[in-house]
């Protein structure tokens, strides 16, 4: 039989439920800075040039990301190399479409790598080797292009 006190004070049931709800409004507001990283695992002192072949090139958001095979520079099997822009909003106003890029197009890619040292990072600049065309986004920007 318990005789210690009571550990549901009086009027505690009644606001438990308004603190939970509280908490939980103050969680969803939250999560977009939980949900966008930031782009600090990508080390802009350093570039790194790719030469390759489109994979594929995922225009959706919150960023567009280019798959690129990659010939190793001592012989080898391709290697995948992920390369992510900003997202097709920013893009479009810096003159992508969807179609900019198609699988199979051969390409020579800038990118600031990740620290981590792993096969992938933010774009700088895409030059489609066939046609000479050079495609670039300030990473991370929202600034409009200038229109002639």
């Amino acid at each position: 039989m318990n005789t210690g006190p009571s550990i549901t004070p009086s009027g505690a049931g009644r606001r438990c439920p308004a603190f939970a709800l509280c908490a939980c409004l103050l969680a969803l507001g939250a999560l977009p800075a939980f949900a966008h990283h930031s782009f600090a695992a990508y080390d802009k002192n350093k570039t790194v040039n790719l030469k390759g072949m489109i994979k594929s090139f995922q225009w959706v958001n919150p960023h567009v990301q280019i798959l690129v095979y990659v010939e190793p520079a001592g012989g080898g099997a391709p290697e995948t190399w992920a390369v992510e822009t900003t997202s097709p909003g920013v893009l479009t106003r810096s003159g992508w479409t969807r179609n900019s890029l198609k699988p199979g197009d051969r390409v020579s890619v800038d990118i600031s790598p990740l620290r981590d040292g792993s096969h992938g990072g933010g774009l700088e600049k895409v030059t489609l080797v066939e046609t000479g065309q050079v495609l670039t986004v300030t990473f991370g920007s929202t600034d409009k292009p200038d229109t002639p």
